[in-house]
């Protein structure tokens, strides 16, 4: 026997122990990131470990275990992921809750300089994004926040 098919027959007795370690590795990356990504990883490795316990070739093991894989990240997670974040606040929260709300200019608003009071209360520095000023008194909307300065335009209500 030359050294390669010595190598390959090492492959084909051990795989089992290389399946358990993906495995494992896999599953213990899935608690840190919590995506269901390497959970799908993980059972495809366990294919590939049910296919070893078969007698399967090496290299036909990892197909199995690729394409199980394939199939899981496609079928098996988006209804795992749906269901996980089904009891979710839609609400929209932080700096997302600022864009399009409504406000008052408090100072005349330029592409350099500005202050808005929004209609939930709090008062921002602003700056607008087009180069046209909006004068004191004017009324405005929240397009996206850069910071802690509020990009804004005026709205005619």
């Amino acid at each position: 026997m030359n050294e390669f098919s010595v190598f390959i027959d090492l492959i084909e007795n051990w795989a089992w122990v290389g399946w358990i370690i993906l495995i494992a590795v896999f599953l213990v990356i899935e608690m840190l990131s919590l995506d269901f990504t390497f959970l799908m990883l993980s059972l495809g490795s366990a294919v590939g470990l049910v296919s070893d316990l078969f007698g399967i070739p090496a290299w036909a093991q990892v197909i199995i275990a690729i394409a199980a894989t394939a199939i899981f990240i496609l079928f098996l997670r988006p209804p795992l992921l749906k269901r996980l974040h089904r009891g979710e606040d839609p609400t929209k929260s932080n700096v997302d809750a600022l864009i399009d709300l409504r406000g008052l200019a408090l100072q005349e608003v330029t592409q350099i300089s500005g202050q808005v009071k929004l209609s939930n209360g709090d008062t921002w520095t602003a700056r607008t994004f087009a180069p046209i000023a909006i004068p004191e008194g004017a009324r405005i909307a929240v397009t996206e926040i850069n910071g802690a300065t509020a990009i804004v335009r005026p709205v005619n209500d």
